[in-house]
């Protein structure tokens, strides 16, 4: 067959489109690998030889940790290597794997600063870095717009609260680094959040009210910062929040008297370690789902509401070190209240202004109570007879009252007990012999009373 020049020169750009197709493929394909192993070669430590298959005797798609796509040629689309014990620095070149959605590294040794070359990632969706000795500013992520996981706790990163963060953003964990200065009010254009986390760094300010547009947050942790003003407005917009922790802050002023009812989803709110003051709000009752209470080190007033005792799921309640009191049998009515809290793991009501001789109702609380602090208030009359049916107690503290009379045979039968502070009251006689039988106890505190006799 007679070829014409026409044809001919079809047939060579045709050869010729074929091979460009094949040799830019084969090229991205390499480039991929050369990024890897450039990765490897910035590890110092591989103590459980995590590593070992990256070589050129397999396929880079077959080497531990990575997983690749379906299309030909196989692109890197995620990198898992976490916990592995890997020490040393997140090699820029995992910028070069452009297909990249998923990387984790967490709990590793990784040091030095989080590569900028991340942050030109345009398909990546989750970033977990947590949990290494990281460095430095965090970088720009505003162009991975497809990011939606973002943990970088745990690490030892300084500078300001990040900036440059994709807007479809839904988690966002910054808690235990060096961060400081105040939170963006721009961080409130990332509506997509759904967690947010920066506890324990040194970040300062208030929380910006424009923060009210995050209303599908379900996690907030702000726990110690240097935060302060009163109770953030901007919260009670969040009414899908599940788990609040203000916790060792400067927050002042009061509690909103709607709190409960403006976040009826709480399960989870610990705010103790601050300056609140006046009245626990009974809406707190609304909250239905609550199970951990925690309102200690503050300065609240007045009486515990009867309410609580609603919260049938309830298994925490850490009243202590505010200022509460109990004088008169109604105000004593929230014992009676919180037997209904058949969940109930742990309460505290030490350090307060509770007087008088402990309710019977105590002896009504769940059977699951293992923590129970009534120490330092100015409790008198003899030795709470209600602590009798507990039989799961674990911790007991009576500590600086004004308990009298002897200590209770009973009590030797509590014998899950690990710890008991009997100290700086007016106990008197001999301590029973069935002491002996609490094989557990570890501590015991007895000082600053009129016992006699040995002990047991």
């Amino acid at each position: 067959m007679k070829v014409t020049t026409a044809t001919a020169h079809f047939l060579w750009v045709f050869l010729a489109s074929i091979s460009h197709s094949v040799i830019c493929s084969t090229l991205r394909n390499e480039t991929d690998r050369l990024s890897l192993l450039e990765f490897k070669n910035s590890i110092t430590l591989n103590p459980h030889q995590s590593l070992i298959s990256w070589n050129d005797s397999t396929h880079f798609c077959s080497w531990e940790g990575i997983s690749c796509s379906s299309k030909n040629p196989p692109r890197v689309t995620a990198i898992d290597l976490r916990n592995q014990g890997l020490v040393g620095h997140i090699s820029p070149s995992l910028g070069n794997l452009t297909f990249l959605r998923n990387l984790s590294l967490a709990t590793n040794g990784f040091t030095g600063q989080i590569p900028e070359s991340l942050g030109h990632l345009r398909r990546l969706r989750s970033l977990y870095l947590s949990n290494n000795t990281l460095q430095g500013i965090i970088p720009s992520f505003a162009n991975c717009s497809e990011l939606t996981v973002l943990w970088l706790d745990h690490n030892d990163l300084a500078g300001g609260f990040p900036g440059g963060l994709p807007l479809g953003l839904q988690e966002l964990q910054l808690s235990s680094n060096r961060l400081v200065g105040t939170i963006p009010p721009s961080l409130s254009n990332i509506t997509a959040l759904r967690k947010l986390s920066f506890a324990f760094n040194g970040i300062t300010g208030s929380i910006p009210g424009e923060l009210a547009t995050l209303s599908g947050v379900e996690i907030l942790y702000a726990s110690s910062n240097r935060l302060l003003g009163g109770f953030p407005e901007a919260i009670l917009n969040m009414s899908v929040l599940v788990a609040l922790s203000l916790s060792t802050n400067s927050f002042s002023g009061e509690l909103p008297s709607g709190i409960g009812s403006l976040l009826p989803n709480l399960r989870q709110i610990a705010i103790g370690i601050n300056f609140f003051h006046g009245d626990i709000p009974s809406s707190l009752a609304n909250a239905s789902n609550l199970v951990k209470i925690d309102i200690s080190e503050n300065n609240f007033t007045g009486v515990v509401p009867a309410s609580i005792g609603k919260l049938a799921n309830l298994t925490r309640l850490n009243l202590e070190m505010n200022q509460l009191h109990a004088r008169s049998k109604q105000d004593w009515e929230f014992m009676d209240s919180v037997a209904n809290c058949t969940q109930l793991q742990g309460i505290s009501i030490a350090r307060n202004q509770m007087e008088g001789e402990v309710p019977g109702s105590l002896g009504n609380f769940s059977v699951q109570l293992q923590y129970l602090f009534l120490g330092q208030n100015q409790l008198s009359g003899s030795f709470p007879s209600g602590i009798a049916n507990l039989p799961n107690l674990i911790i007991l503290g009576l500590d600086y009252n004004r308990f009298s009379g002897s200590v209770p045979q009973w009590l030797g039968g509590l014998k899950t007990l690990q710890k008991l502070s009997l100290s700086t009251n007016s106990f008197t006689g001999y301590l029973p012999s069935s002491l002996s039988n609490l094989s557990h106890l570890t501590e015991i505190l007895l000082d600053t009373n009129q016992f006699i006799g040995n002990i047991p």
